[in-house]
């Protein structure tokens, strides 16, 4: 390793390599399907410090919070207008036993997928619901498939929905809401081919009819004709096994009347390896290399699994919905094991920017996403330490994404060049355009390649623009990071283009991610 690094820091001292042009043609005048805006969801497990620590300190806590909820965390995912949250797992999903989480006589529990931590189940159903609704983002629960029963996910289904005429509405009422909650998705289990149960397909599939069945929302509010619809997501495929998408989408073509699901998930990580071991701070351009190579996989794995869905699902009815994906690399020295706690440099906002590239590209089929995680754990928009906050790199491309929510995909054609580190070849530029809801053209572009600025010429078939800005996100190496000491190391900064002769120019720096609005 220590070979490696001194290697990249010769690299970095030499200099940037010749400019070389990258051609876009955007066809303006054409439009393709809505990039659902659920692409940009979040993930909060009971994990480490993702929930207690990072968004629940209680109330009597010095850190300044609302309800136990910290203000500053709940100020910060506020603003980047995230539309629902994953909630309480992850594998955790699997062993959670909603009632140790309700009412004023909380069960503590060992949190055995998890470090062995200590669960005190002071954060549950009712928190997570005030959470949600502090920073504007809508429900998506996960029941237990797993060890729970489905009269037990049925009874919280209850809980969260039912009005007060029913008993488990006064349940909710007498804990402080006398309102049904919302809940907008439904996870029909998680990972039910690995740490949720081991199930064959064909197990999974006879226990998710039934929940599909019997685990009901009760609320009117979410009503046929309210636009509210409760959507249910069946697990789908663990990377490219395609069993599940098979068995699922097979039993959903030849369903009846009494059960349906609305969503299919898939899981993947940019992780080469496994157990995860790759260092999430110091390395060099290997590892660089290495991590864009698998995340570049998602592309083909959506076609993969798409291609099964539409053999059952022509008119894609039912989504895939992308519910767990990031960067997942070894746990920082010093950190408890089993608390997945990573830091976040310069090159997981480029993968995260990459990933919403593909999903948009594929806007037709993939109807949500739910990057892992929220706070602290493995891919995190926020990290925290006792009173102390920073915003990740990838905190910063979800907030130049902003644009991209319910927006009209837009055709691109482009040649993106070549990035060759040793035997791994990537494409040196992406690119996707898109019309925001108030009907502006934007293009995000990436530029993969460390150390080779890249000039981007737009050519705009069907429109002349006046000019071209936005935001760019660099740093001096893919390494870097965001750290207490230095909270705004990787920060967007503005980035214009030159307009001339119905052209956009744009200089794209090595390293980068820039999200431009076309006017």
């Amino acid at each position: 390793m220590k070979k490696l690094l001194f290697a990249c820091a010769l690299i970095a001292v030499s200099g940037p390599l010749a400019a070389q042009d990258v051609t876009v043609t955007v066809n303006a005048g054409a439009s393709g399907p809505t990039i659902s805006r659920q692409i940009f969801g979040q993930f909060a497990e009971h994990l480490g410090t993702g929930i207690y620590g990072g968004v629940w300190v209680g109330p009597d806590s010095s850190i300044p919070n609302l309800r136990g909820i910290r203000t500053d965390v709940v100020a910060a995912l506020k603003a980047l207008n995230i539309p629902n949250v994953r909630y309480p797992g992850g594998c955790f999903a699997d062993e959670y036993h909603w009632r140790d989480g309700v009412g004023p006589n909380r069960r503590s529990t060992v949190n055995a997928n998890w470090g062995g931590a200590i669960e005190p189940n002071t954060f549950g159903t009712d928190e997570f619901f005030d959470f949600i609704g502090m920073i504007g983002a809508k429900a998506y629960i996960s029941v237990n498939v797993g060890s729970g029963t489905i009269q037990e996910a049925a009874d919280w289904m209850a809980y969260m929905t039912a009005d007060s005429r029913s008993s488990a509405g006064q349940d909710r009422a007498a804990n402080g809401r006398a309102e049904p909650y919302e809940v907008s998705f439904l996870g029909l289990g998680n990972e039910n081919w690995g740490c949720g149960g081991n199930m064959t397909p064909e197990h999974y599939v006879d226990l998710m009819k039934r929940h599909a069945r019997f685990d009901r929302n009760f609320n009117p509010a979410q009503g046929e004709g309210s636009g509210k619809i409760m959507r249910r997501i069946a697990v789908g495929p663990n990377g490219e096994d395609t069993s599940y998408t098979e068995a699922v989408m097979k039993a959903w073509a030849g369903r009846d009347w009494s059960w349906s699901i609305e969503g299919l998930s898939l899981h993947y990580y940019s992780v080469p390896e496994w157990p995860p071991s790759l260092p999430s701070v110091g390395f060099g351009e290997d590892d660089y290399a290495l991590i864009l190579e698998t995340t570049l996989k998602m592309d083909d794995l959506i076609r993969t699994h798409g291609a099964i869905m539409d053999k059952y699902d022509p008119d894609k009815e039912v989504p895939l919905v992308v519910d767990e994906w990031g960067v997942w690399v070894a746990e920082d020295p010093g950190t408890p094991e089993g608390f997945l706690q990573q830091q976040n440099s310069l090159r997981d906002a480029i993968v995260a920017a990459l990933n919403f590239n593909i999903f948009a590209r594929h806007a037709d089929r993939v109807g949500g996403a739910n990057i892992a995680q929220m706070v602290n754990v493995l891919q995190a928009m926020i990290l925290t330490d006792g009173a102390k906050m920073v915003l990740t790199p990838t905190y910063h491309v979800h907030k130049m994404y902003l644009p991209m929510h319910d927006a009209t995909l837009v055709p691109v054609t482009f040649d993106p060049g070549e990035y060759a580190h040793g035997d791994i070849v990537l494409p040196a530029v992406d690119a996707v355009a898109f019309r925001d809801t108030g009907g502006k053209l934007w293009l995000a572009l990436v530029n993969l390649e460390p150390d080779r600025d890249r000039e981007v010429q737009v050519n705009l078939a069907g429109l002349a623009p006046q000019r071209a800005t936005g935001q760019m996100l660099s740093a001096p190496n893919v390494n870097t990071i965001n750290s207490f000491d230095q909270p705004a190391a990787v920060v967007p900064v503005p980035i214009s283009g030159v307009v001339e002769n119905d052209r956009v120019r744009v200089q794209l720096p090595g390293k980068s991610i820039a999200v431009l609005a076309l006017d």
